[in-house]
């Protein structure tokens, strides 16, 4: 089966200065890959060069078999969605103009949205379970609603990989709860191919059925969860010590972790 998104030996930086290299992954349909790291440790710099917005220092990307630097940017936006962090700005679009604003890549230029195009929004709002914010501005949701606005103004792109970049950063605990959840099932119910970054260890136990850390200008993984997210690989990365235990859940066990703080206490 070919990748949806591969990278194979892959150096990314800015000029000549390398921020990391010997990178390589693969993502394959209705898998998440989840990408730890400390801040500064080129995690930015390594989803811009697989997103094709910089160039790599070496290797190569590859987007469904073809080498990401020689796809037109039309082409890449039709098989390969993107969520930023920054929520919606200050203009108060309703929520189901913002999810049509992905079918931009699908259109002529200057072309208004078409029928399909409306349906594709609509049906990507229901998917995530908002259709009933469909007429709301973005600007009165809450954090994870406008979350899952912008999922879903990816997922109408209609690509079949989703690169998301920190989706729960500055959300509460509950909010995050919801954008973990819907990553989840778009990989389960929808087959899609998902990475996700974030400064979490435990979203790769919640979410992810591979994790990779890039720490020091390396990519240590992709390798399930239990074995890469380790006590002593988070203790290198991020210089703290971690509990690292199995709950007893509604669903079944789960592994968790936990920083321990001063005193000893976890």
């Amino acid at each position: 089966m070919t990748a949806l998104l591969a990278a194979c030996d892959l150096a990314v930086g800015h000029g000549r200065s390398v921020v990391a290299s010997g990178i390589s992954l693969a993502l394959e349909p209705g898998r998440v890959l989840c990408m730890l790291g400390p801040n500064g440790g080129g995690k930015t710099t390594l989803l811009r060069t697989l997103l094709g917005l910089i160039p790599p220092l070496a290797g190569t990307v590859r987007l469904g078999g073809a080498e990401i630097g020689g796809l037109a940017r039309r082409e890449v936006a039709t098989r390969l969605a993107y969520v930023p962090q920054a929520a919606p700005g200050g203009f108060a679009y309703p929520a189901r103009e913002v999810v049509a604003m992905g079918r931009a890549a699908r259109l002529p230029l200057l072309a208004a949205p078409g029928r399909r195009d409306r349906d594709a929004a609509e049906a990507a709002l229901a998917r995530l379970g908002i259709a009933h914010l469909a007429d709301r501005p973005v600007t009165e949701l809450s954090g994870g609603e406008r979350q899952l606005v912008l999922i879903a103004r990816a997922l109408a792109q209609e690509a079949a990989c989703l690169v998301l970049d920190e989706p729960t950063a500055s959300l509460d605990f509950g909010n995050q709860a919801l954008v973990l959840r819907q990553v989840r099932a778009l990989a389960e119910r929808d087959g899609l191919g998902v990475l996700m970054t974030t400064h979490h260890p435990d979203h790769a136990f919640l979410v992810a059925d591979e994790a990779a850390v890039l720490h020091r200008g390396a990519l240590d993984g992709p390798a399930p969860p239990a074995e890469l997210v380790t006590a002593a690989r988070l203790r290198e990365a991020y210089g703290v010590e971690t509990v690292i235990g199995t709950l007893d859940t509604p669903d079944g066990p789960r592994r968790v972790c936990a920083p321990v703080v001063a005193g000893g206490a976890a």
